[in-house]
């Protein structure tokens, strides 16, 4: 099991490799990430980094567990507002599209079908939508499939997955004209 950095100068240290190592996850992949540019990039060597993180692997792991939890307070759930979510997704992978990039990655090379993620950040939404089903609020159906479609509709102008890249040069008025449509769209999706 790797050792987690019990100093300041090791949680510094720790930080910085993750700094890098998302960047080169996100720009590479799994496979295509070179541990060599990470240790460089990040100031420090091999041993430390194998010794915080175990693996590439590992590494990879903990880039995306950091990721999800700074874009979980961006994109705060709400299973009785998917519409709202929806469009919080929407700018969040328009701002920075790292996440949905690792996550591609991790379709292309770990995870060819099912949940990208697994059971990892799933759980709990899924135990919403159903709970606000069970209240009446959204429609009946698997509360995955509810989940899946309303993620999708939301990463569809994603700049790293969506057949149109959408763009911050974009006008103002065209991510408002998206943002309504979205939101319309993923109500009447939902509705009961």
């Amino acid at each position: 099991m790797p050792d987690l950095p019990t100093t300041a100068r090791g949680a510094a240290t720790s930080r910085r490799i993750l700094d890098t190592a998302v960047r080169e996850f996100a720009d590479r992949g799994i496979a295509g990430a070179r541990i060599d540019r990470i240790v460089a990039a990040a100031r420090t060597n091999k041993a430390q980094l194998y010794g915080y993180y175990g693996s590439k692997e590992g590494l990879f792991d903990a880039v995306l567990a950091d990721c999800l939890r700074s874009t979980r307070d961006e994109m705060p759930f709400d299973a009785r507002d998917l519409a709202g979510w929806a469009v919080r997704v929407y700018d969040e992978t328009l701002r920075n599209p790292t996440l949905v990039r690792l996550l591609g990655w991790i379709r292309l090379e770990q995870r060819p079908a099912g949940l990208v993620l697994g059971d990892f950040d799933t759980e709990g939404k899924l135990t919403a939508v159903a709970e606000a089903q069970a209240a009446g609020h959204l429609r009946a159906g698997d509360p995955a499939d509810i989940l899946i479609m309303v993620l999708s509709m939301a990463s569809s102008w994603s700049p790293a997955t969506g057949i149109y890249a959408a763009s911050t040069d974009e006008p103002a008025a065209v991510h408002d004209r998206r943002r309504a449509f979205l939101r319309e769209s993923v109500n009447r999706a939902v509705a009961p």
